[in-house]
């Protein structure tokens, strides 16, 4: 097809799409035939043909054999309606599935996200990332065939090894690294090669939730330990681990989910020393270190990935759908991580691995971080000053991070189900303990401060 039909196909299908869209073409309704269409618009057949096909990809149009093309049905209208029902519906009790299905829901004019874990796409760099997947893709053509590396791309292991070592993390690329679908997909290789069914797992409480329930379908036993604006409290650490003899302890040591806390030096010391003592492996999740401004401790630099386990990744900062993430493990459990992860499923696509190592190389990340940084600061200051104006309290404030961790003196699972109905998706403090005790805490997003809705209806929630 020459350039100047696909331009013609494009106009005849953008034309039609939007008759759709604004009800002027409704479901049902036969469009003309291929002659006929061909005629009005004043092009050819295929044309008409190809314009039609698109349609039908993208679903605005269905084909029936022998009769033509016609408008299909609103489905789309459908679901948003049935989705912003579903999330209005207050549930009987909040769990931490109700709560990761509707964070993943496709925003609409009604739904406001209070507790959710993603910082808004205009606060960060959609232009350096999208140059990026341009530059990627004209460079490497048909090398995307083949299924790459399992332990990951070679030159994208190359540059997380430096930059460990500039942290006095010694990160071998080939010896200590394996590159994962984000995060969490490195924490379920972890978890699946350390624990057994019946093992004991220490992790913080609170913490990041999703993690326990991973834990418990590998029949871990799973014990909590009160983390405060230093880190875990060391004796209940302690004890637990002498009680219970865990295989692994998880932390999210800097710039805690949800607290926004970061471990002091000292305790980082004796948590390494308990470890070594009670003999367990210590997990460090990295999730939101970039949003430190520097100089936090890192156990596994203290360590030198001795019994630490290092997992990172680069969604938050970038963009959620980048799902390009890191472990750093000592050399005999990497070979373990790097079979598992081409067991489960072969190789992590390359595709974003290669954009993620672009942008590191063309050293864009440092200022781009320091800008988003910048903004979540001030943006965490004001969400501070609009709680405590409605009356929570926050109990130690936010060292850095994305998250407020208040007080609304109440049943914060009751608050969430009277705010479900509004559209006002809450995340209370009994999803982030393991124990799921009753709490008066939730974790609130900074992203609140650019969404004037949220502040209205939080305050006719509150006085309910």
């Amino acid at each position: 097809m020459r350039q100047g039909d696909a331009t013609l196909v494009a106009q005849l299908a953008d034309n039609l799409a939007r008759r759709i869209d604004d009800q002027g073409l409704r479901p049902g309704t036969r469009l003309p035939s291929i002659r006929v269409m061909a005629q009005e618009a004043g092009v050819s057949r295929f044309t008409v043909v190809e314009a039609y096909d698109r349609l039908v990809a993208r679903g605005l149009v269905q084909s029936r054999r022998g009769a033509g093309f016609f408008v299909a049905a609103r489905r789309d209208l459908l679901v948003a309606e049935q989705a912003g029902k579903a999330q209005a519906l207050p549930p009987s009790g909040i769990d931490v599935t109700w709560l990761v299905r509707n964070m993943f829901r496709e925003p609409t004019q009604s739904s406001m996200q209070g507790g959710a874990g993603l910082l808004p796409a205009d606060w960060m760099n959609p232009d350096m990332v999208s140059a990026a997947v341009r530059a990627v893709g004209r460079s490497v053509r048909g090398q995307f065939m083949a299924y790459g590396s399992p332990q990951g791309y070679a030159p994208l292991r190359q540059q997380l090894a430096s930059q460990l070592q500039a942290e006095g993390i010694p990160a071998h690329p080939d010896r200590h690294l394996v590159t994962t679908n984000g995060v969490t997909h490195g924490l379920d290789l972890i978890a699946r090669h350390l624990v057994q069914p019946g093992d004991a797992v220490l992790v913080e409480d609170p913490a990041w939730f999703l993690i326990f329930g991973r834990l418990a379908a590998f029949g871990a036993r799973i014990f909590g330990v009160p983390r405060g604006p230093d880190g875990p409290d060391l004796a209940e650490l302690e004890r637990l681990a002498a009680l219970h003899k865990p295989r692994l302890f998880i932390i999210n040591p800097t710039v805690h989910n949800p607290t926004g806390h970061t471990l002091s030096a000292g305790a980082a010391h004796n948590i390494l020393r308990i470890a070594e003592r009670r003999d367990f492996w210590v997990v460090e999740d990295d999730t939101y270190g970039d949003l430190h401004p520097g100089g936090a401790v890192k156990l596994a630099a203290l360590d030198r990935l001795n019994r630490v386990i290092l997992a990172g990744g680069f969604s938050k900062m970038l963009a959620a759908s980048l799902r390009v993430g890191y472990i750093a493990a000592p050399e005999p459990v990497l070979s373990h991580l790097v079979d598992l992860k081409m067991l489960g499923g072969l190789t992590t696509p390359e595709l974003g691995e290669r954009v993620v190592h672009r942008i590191l190389v063309e050293g864009q990340y440092r200022k781009h971080i320091e800008r988003v940084r910048a903004r979540v600061n001030t943006a965490r200051e004001q969400c501070v000053d609009q709680l405590s104006r409605l009356g929570f309290t926050i109990p130690h404030l936010p060292q850095a991070g994305m998250f407020v961790w208040a007080d609304c003196g109440r049943d914060s699972e009751a608050l969430a189900r009277l705010a479900a109905p509004h559209g006002l998706l809450l995340a209370p403090g009994t999803l982030f303990s393991p124990s799921q005790a009753t709490s008066s805490m939730l974790r609130f997003s900074v992203a609140m401060v650019d969404m004037p809705a949220i502040w209205t209806t939080l305050k006719r929630v509150l006085a309910q």
